[in-house]
C-alpha cells in the first residue's frame, strides 16, 4: 500500500481545504454577480417601461390639446358644414399640415369619413372608417389603430357648431402619431434595450431582426401582458429578459409594449468575470500551496530528522546526530528520544555484558562438566590398565573406553573452535554434495546402536558445486546424529532427500520418524548449549550446523516437526564458486606475501 509522508498529508489536506473554500467562495461570488446582473436588468426593464409610459402620457396630452385646437378652428367648422367630401378632403390638407400629425381623419355628423391624411401609404379609408366607429363606442380618450402594417396612437375630438354646451355636433376629427421606426428607435435608446410594439398577435413595430421577430411572434401567446417578474425567452441564438406593459388595459385586441434586454450581452461580462475568478482561484491555490509547503516543511523537518534517527537506531546506529531547536513539543520529543537512545545503549551494553558473562558461565560449566566426565573416564581406565592381572581382551576394552573419552574431548574442542572460524576460512573444492554426505553416513552408521535403523537417500539432479567438504561433512554428521538419536532403535527410519530446485539452489531434507522436537526448545533450537533428551549431548551440534551452512551462504531451518517426525531443511547456493575462488586467491596472495 502506498504510504504518504506527514508533510505530504499536511500539504494535501491544506490544499484540499483551501481549494474547497476558494471554490465555494468563487461560486458564491459568481452566483451573487449573476443575481446582481439579473436584478440590474430587471430594474432597467422596469425603468424603461416607466419612462415610456411618461413619454406616452405627454404625447397623449399633446395630441389631446392639438385635437382640441384643431376642432375649434373656424376653417375646420366651416369645412364640416360643406356637404362635398372631396372638397373637405382637399381643403383639410392645410389643416393636417398645421397639426403636424401622422394621421388626420374627419367624419361628418352622420359618421361618414370625409377626409383621411397619412404620412405613409397603407392605412386605407375603410380601415379608418372601421376604427373610427369602434373608437366612438369606447370610453377612453386614447385609441390604437392598426392597419396596413401601421400602428397609430389616436385621439378623437368632436367638432361643435357654436359652444360645446349647446351640443350641436358637426362631426369628429381624429389626430394620431405613428409608432414608426423613429419612435421605436427613440424608445429603444431611452430604454437601453430592444422594444417591440404588438397589436394582438402581430408585431407592429420592433427593433429586433426579422428572424427574432418571427420567433417573438411565435412566443407571443406564452408571454403575459404584465408579469410580476421579467421572463427569460430565447430568440434564435440569443437569450433575452423581457417585460411588457399593456397600453390598452381591458381592450381587445390588446396593444402592448415589450422591452427586451439581451441577457447574453450581460453574460459577456459574467464570462469575463468567471475567467477572472478562475484565474484568481488558480493563482490563490498555487500561492497557498507554496506557502503551505513552506510552513509544512518548517513543521515537519524536525519530525523527519527524528524519524531518520529512529531508523538509524533500528539499524543499531546510536550516534545519529539529532538537533533540538526551540522549545516546542517536537524539540521536547527529540530531547526525550535522545535520552531514551542513550538509556537503550547503556542497557544494551549491560545486557550484552550480562549475556556474555552468562554465555561464558554456561560454556565453562558445560565444558568443565564434559571434560571432567571424560577425564574421569580416562583416569579410571588408566588406573585399571596399570594392573598386571588383566588379559589382552580386558586391556583392549579399557583402551577403547579411553579412546572414546578422548574422541569426545576432541569433538567438544573442535565444536568450540568452529565458532572462531569465518567464511573466509573455507577451503572450497568442486564436487558433488553426496561426497561429504556419504562420509558422514559411514561415520554415523558405524555406531553399533544405529545398525537396525532404516536409511534411504534420494537424489534429484547433479548437485555439484563448490563446497568445503570437511566442514559440510561435520554439519551433515551432526544432523544425522540428531536424526538417529531421535528415532526408535528397532522401528526408526531416516530419509535424506537431495534436490536441485534451480540452477543456483540446492535443497537437502533430513527426515526422521521420531517424536519431534520438544515445544520448550523449538524457539531456541540453534542457540548454544540447548539440548534435550541426550545424556552425552553438548548442545552445540545444531549451532555448529547453522554456523557452517551460513558460512556457505545457505540456511538451515526446521521445516516441520510433530509427533510423527521432524524435517530439517538445508538450503545451499551453488553460485559460490566465484566468491570462494576469490577467497582462495586472497589466501594464496597472503601466503605469497
Amino acid at each position: 500500500m502506498f504510504k504518504l509522508r506527514l508533510s505530504t498529508k499536511f500539504l494535501l489536506s491544506m490544499l484540499l481545504i483551501s481549494s474547497a473554500l476558494i471554490t465555494v467562495s468563487l461560486l458564491f461570488v459568481r452566483r451573487t454577480m449573476q443575481s446582481q446582473v439579473r436584478q440590474e436588468i430587471t430594474q432597467d426593464l422596469h425603468n424603461s417601461l416607466l419612462t415610456f409610459q411618461n413619454v406616452q402620457r405627454q404625447r397623449e396630452v399633446s395630441l389631446s390639446r392639438s385635437a382640441e385646437l384643431l376642432a375649434d378652428l373656424p376653417i375646420v367648422r366651416a369645412l364640416m358644414t360643406t356637404p362635398d367630401a372631396a372638397t373637405i378632403q382637399d381643403a383639410s390638407q392645410n389643416v393636417w399640415q398645421l397639426a403636424g400629425s401622422d394621421l388626420f381623419v374627419l367624419l361628418d355628423r352622420s359618421g361618414r369619413l370625409v377626409a383621411l391624411h397619412t404620412t405613409a401609404a397603407g392605412f386605407s379609408r375603410p380601415l379608418a372608417q372601421e376604427f373610427f366607429a369602434q373608437s366612438l363606442q369606447q370610453e377612453t380618450s386614447t385609441h390604437w389603430w392598426f392597419g396596413g402594417g401601421r400602428l397609430y396612437e389616436v385621439v378623437l375630438q368632436p367638432i361643435y357648431f357654436g359652444s360645446p354646451t349647446e351640443n350641436r355636433v358637426l362631426g369628429s376629427l381624429a389626430v394620431g402619431y405613428e409608432i414608426n421606426e423613429q419612435v421605436s428607435e427613440e424608445t429603444s435608446r431611452v430604454a437601453g434595450s430592444e422594444v417591440a410594439f404588438c397589436y394582438g398577435d402581430a408585431v407592429a413595430r420592433s427593433t429586433l431582426s426579422a428572424t427574432q421577430n418571427s420567433e417573438l411572434l411565435r412566443q407571443l401567446g406564452a408571454l403575459p401582458d404584465r408579469a410580476e417578474a421579467p421572463r427569460e425567452i430565447q430568440l434564435g441564438d440569443e437569450r433575452f429578459l423581457t417585460d411588457s406593459v399593456q397600453l390598452t388595459p381591458g381592450a381587445k385586441p390588446s396593444v402592448r409594449l415589450s422591452v427586451l434586454k439581451s441577457y447574453d450581452e450581460a453574460a459577456v461580462f459574467l464570462r469575463q468575470l468567471n475567467r477572472l475568478l478562475v484565474a484568481l482561484g488558480i493563482v490563490t491555490v498555487l500561492a497557498g500551496s507554496i506557502l503551505v509547503f513552506a510552513i509544512s516543511h518548517t513543521f515537519t523537518r524536525p519530525l523527519a530528522t527524528l524519524v531518520s534517527g529512529v531508523r538509524a537506531l533500528e539499524k543499531g546506529d546510536y550516534n545519529y546526530p539529532l538537533a533540538s531547536r526551540g522549545g516546542d513539543e517536537v524539540a521536547e520529543l527529540t530531547i526525550a528520544f535522545s535520552r531514551m537512545r542513550e538509556s537503550l545503549q547503556n542497557t544494551q551494553r549491560e545486557l550484552l555484558e550480562a549475556e556474555r558473562l552468562a554465555t561464558i558461565g554456561r560454556m565453562a560449566s558445560s565444558i568443565s562438566h564434559d571434560l571432567r566426565h571424560s577425564l574421569a573416564a580416562i583416569v579410571a581406565n588408566a588406573e585399571f590398565l596399570a594392573e598386571s592381572k588383566l588379559d589382552n581382551r580386558q586391556r583392549e576394552e579399557l583402551y577403547q573406553e579411553v579412546r572414546i573419552a578422548v574422541d569426545q574431548m576432541t569433538d567438544l574442542l573442535e565444536s568450540l573452535l568452529e565458532f572462531s572460524r569465518t567464511s573466509e576460512s573455507l577451503h572450497p573444492s568442486h564436487g558433488t554434495v553426496q561426497e561429504p554426505l556419504e562420509r558422514a553416513l559411514q561415520t554415523v552408521r558405524a555406531h553399533p546402536d544405529f545398525h537396525n535403523i532404516s536409511l534411504s537417500v534420494h537424489t534429484d539432479g547433479a548437485c555439484t558445486g563448490w563446497f568445503d567438504f570437511r566442514r559440510l561433512e561435520r554439519a551433515f554428521q551432526n544432523l544425522l546424529l540428531n536424526a538417529f538419536d531421535s528415532v526408535s532403535r528397532d522401528t526408526g527410519s531416516v530419509e535424506i532427500d537431495i534436490r536441485q530446485v534451480a540452477e543456483k539452489c540446492l535443497e537437502i531434507r533430513f527426515k526422521d520418524n521420531g517424536g519431534g522436537i520438544p515445544a520448550e526448545i523449538r524457539g531456541k533450537l540453534f542457540e548454544p548449549f540447548v539440548s534435550s533428551g541426550k545424556t552425552n549431548g553438548t548442545g552445540l551440534g545444531l549451532t555448529v550446523v547453522q554456523k557452517i551452512i551460513q558460512d556457505h551462504g545457505g540456511e538451515v531451518t526446521v521445516e516441520t516437526t510433530s509427533e510423527r517426525g521432524t524435517v530439517f531443511l538445508v538450503v545451499l547456493p551453488l553460485t559460490l564458486e566465484n566468491k570462494l575462488q576469490e577467497i582462495h586467491r586472497q589466501h594464496a596472495k597472503v601466503a605469497m606475501n
